[in-house]
């Protein structure tokens, strides 16, 4: 009868197979790529099977290591909750809680909350990441991430976070400075900021349909943010960004009920595996910061 020695072997293999190579699944587990093969060729010898085919170009799991992926999978999830339950009888939530979120809201909804938190739950070590896409919670290694508009990810649970509404903006000074703004076809008369790396982005939900021209575009959503105060045009945010802008007179919402409400882009989500269960860690964070969003 074999026997896994560790569950180190365990998560190398699942790794391998989320990132789809020995190289990439070293980076994602800052390991070394010999540490990677060492631990999955150990796991190989102790199953006495073949898990992976490889080439020089690929690999791909062989029949066994499809079947064995699964068990591997619910493995580790159950020694988690088995981990996180025996936490729970004696103390709070602890351990590393790993968030991602597009930047400006880890700036505008987040960031102003994690102080308080930490005071809350000093023995949670919180990992901020930021991406402006969505990303593999999987692959990076990801506990929870905050989505903004329509979810796609089936496998994934998701808590409903609230309904961020879309306006459209300028400046004080770009307005004094701009033509007349009474209706949506004078967007043509207008410099419209937009999204470089997200072209749905630049689709506005409109009540009239129209073919849009950018002046400028920006990859970051923070970005096109700081753009606009600027003064360079007119663009389309969510208001769990710029609600302070819009108290302070940094930016005025301008053609008010021309986006259409409700839309794919409004919903907040906060996302994780069903598959690896519900930590205190999650619950706390999320039962934490659902409350203090201003979406």
């Amino acid at each position: 009868m074999s026997v896994i020695s560790n569950t180190q072997d365990l998560e190398a293999f699942i790794s391998v197979v989320d990132t789809g190579g020995f190289s990439s699944a070293a980076n994602a587990l800052d390991e070394q790529v010999a540490k990677i093969s060492r631990a999955v060729t150990r796991l190989e010898k102790s199953l006495n099977v073949t898990l992976f085919n490889r080439t020089t170009r690929r690999i791909e799991l062989t029949e066994e290591g499809q079947l064995f992926l699964g068990y591997a999978r619910e493995a580790l999830s159950q020694l988690a909750q088995g981990e996180e339950a025996l936490k729970l009888l004696h103390c709070a939530p602890s351990g590393k809680l790993r968030v991602d979120a597009a930047s400006p809201f880890v700036f505008h909804q987040i960031a102003p909350h994690l102080k308080a938190f930490s005071q809350a739950y000093p023995d949670i070590k919180l990992e901020i990441t930021s991406h402006d896409n969505i990303i593999d919670l999987l692959e990076h290694k990801t506990d929870i991430a905050i989505r903004i508009g329509e979810l796609a990810d089936s496998n994934l649970h998701a808590r409903t976070l609230g309904v961020s509404k879309l306006q459209l903006v300028a400046s004080p000074d770009y307005l004094k400075a701009a033509p007349p703004l009474d209706e949506l076809t004078d967007l043509a008369l207008h410099q419209l900021i937009g999204f470089t790396d997200a072209p749905h982005l630049n689709h506005w939900p409109l009540t009239t349909p129209l073919d849009l021209k950018f002046s400028i575009s920006a990859s970051s959503g923070e970005t096109v943010r700081q753009l606009c105060i600027q003064g360079h045009g007119i663009t389309l945010l969510s208001e769990f960004m710029i609600n302070e802008d819009l108290k302070a007179g940094r930016l005025v919402k301008v053609l008010e009920g021309e986006v259409l409400s409700p839309n794919r882009r409004e919903k907040v989500h906060a996302v994780y595996y069903q598959n690896s269960g519900v930590s205190s860690r999650v619950l706390a964070f999320l039962d934490f910061i659902a409350p203090r969003l201003t979406l």
